[in-house]
């Protein structure tokens, strides 16, 4: 397929809470929306990754609407009226299909890049590369196309994807059909997954055409679509944070892996060789941070004497912290908070804003 005949439209799901990046990560500055690398805030990135792809008309955030002004902020050169404010928290298969039917209405049936707003990606010339290549697959075909991530260790965090026969190899970049979703598994069934070779990471990225996707949707989550397409109707008219309020509250909770794409037919895989990362929390840093000769990462100015493997992040990057005779601890600062928790224990850090929330 000739480029100038790309009918792309890409989604940016920026809508998570995260809280595993407290101090610095709150309720009201999810990560998404944070420096954690570099000058750029991981949403920025993932516009970057995709703004000499197609024009900013043509790229939609989907975001909570609490979070619309920081959104509007940090990506000034996004239309007003792409920038959609979900009014209560659905989780994806909601997100995923008042995208779709906006999409619909606005452009036709265009192809629909499903991307995150909280992961790291590199590098971008092959990232674009895989995502062109199932965007032209996607258009021809009518498939559902998922991005697998070859897994690098037998993760419990991340749901997996069971390929199945190659369909095609486009100069390197593989598609196979694809015969499971797997849920998150125990630690010896990750490393059977792993072990076997057909396995990959369930990035949550995804590739269809607009009706592609709605015809699922109708199909496995008919209340979905019927609520969704009626709110449709009203984009950009002065009812429409009314009608969108009553579509999401008609809405019940679910994903759109469970709810629609382990059951749907006809779903592909791209085997994904970049480096993908979904920064879930503190330790995804280490790989990137400056790192001493006795293994503490670190951003700021830290002094040490006998401290070893550590990893220490200043939100002032100016800020010294002094660490003496500590092993494998996360030390964080931001603002007049401050985090200090052993490595093993960072999965945690959830349980105690919770319990911090409940005060």
């Amino acid at each position: 397929m000739e480029e100038q005949k790309l009918d792309l439209v890409v989604v940016i799901m920026a809508g998570g809470a995260g809280t595993r990046f407290w101090p610095l990560s709150t309720e009201e500055t999810p990560k998404q929306f944070l420096k954690l690398f570099g000058d750029r805030t991981l949403l920025q990135k993932s516009f970057d990754r995709v703004s000499n792809l197609v024009p900013p008309e043509r790229i939609l955030v989907l975001t909570n609407e609490t979070f619309v002004a920081m959104v509007r902020e940090q990506l000034p050169q996004i239309p007003v009226e792409n920038i959609i404010g979900e009014p209560i928290r659905r989780d994806t298969a909601a997100a995923v299909g008042l995208a779709a039917v906006l999409c619909r209405r606005r452009f036709g049936n265009p192809v629909i890049a499903t991307l995150t707003a909280d992961h790291l990606i590199e590098p971008v010339a092959l990232f674009q590369k895989t995502l062109l290549s199932a965007v032209y697959r996607a258009a021809d075909n009518n498939v559902l196309y998922t991005f697998g991530i070859e897994p690098t260790y037998p993760a419990t965090g991340y749901g997996y994807l069971e390929r199945g026969m190659q369909i095609v190899d486009d100069e390197g970049i593989e598609h196979f059909q694809l015969l499971g979703f797997k849920e998150k598994p125990d630690l010896e069934t990750a490393r059977q997954y792993v072990a076997s070779g057909r396995f990959y990471w369930n990035s949550g990225m995804f590739v269809w055409t607009a009706d592609a996707i709605l015809k699922q949707i109708e199909i496995h989550l008919p209340g979905h679509a019927k609520a969704l397409s009626h709110a449709a109707t009203f984009d950009q008219a002065p009812q429409w944070d009314q009608a969108l309020k009553a579509a999401f509250e008609s809405l019940h909770t679910i994903s759109i892996d469970f709810g629609v794409m382990e059951k749907a037919q006809n779903v592909c895989c791209v085997a994904s060789r970049f480096s993908w990362n979904d920064v879930g929390g503190w330790l995804a840093l280490k790989s990137y941070l400056p790192k001493d000769e006795a293994g503490n990462c670190c951003r700021g100015k830290a002094m040490t004497l006998d401290a070893t493997d550590n990893l220490v992040f200043c939100e002032d990057s100016n800020e010294t912290m002094a660490l003496i005779g500590v092993k494998d601890l996360v030390i964080v600062r931001a603002g007049s908070r401050t985090l200090i928790t052993h490595k093993g224990r960072t999965e945690d850090i959830k349980k105690l804003v919770q319990a911090m929330e409940d005060k």
